[in-house]
């Protein structure tokens, strides 16, 4: 009888909703600060390799024969990859400010303050 108590109580917790406790809801609002910066940062970096590698392509006639397009590509990549990190860092800094109030409220909560 105490077995079939227990699996209920389990069955019956996967139904119910959770709510989140302030730790919970602190850690979400980290990850909607870093997230959407990490994947812009990660995206752009990508795409600013794939352009400079274009231009080496081109630059070193594994493509075609145009040399000097493929040198200008390249600036355009390298100037992308360089800008990455600036991008990302520009990004975070602006969204921190924008929930770095209601991080720190509720860090305080859990920490007593």
């Amino acid at each position: 009888m105490n077995e079939e108590k227990i699996i209920a109580e389990e069955i019956r917790a996967q139904y119910r909703e959770k709510e989140d406790t302030k730790l919970e809801e602190l850690k979400k609002l980290d990850r909607k600060v870093k997230t959407p910066c990490e994947i812009f940062a990660y995206c752009f970096g990508i795409v600013g390799a794939l352009i400079l590698g274009m231009g080496m392509c081109l630059a070193m006639k594994v493509i075609g024969d145009m040399m000097a397009l493929g040198i200008v590509v390249g600036i355009v990549g390298i100037a992308a990859v360089s800008l990455t990190y600036p991008l990302y860092a520009r990004m975070l800094k602006n969204r921190k400010k924008k929930y770095g109030e209601k991080i720190i409220k509720l860090s305080d909560e859990i920490l007593d303050k």
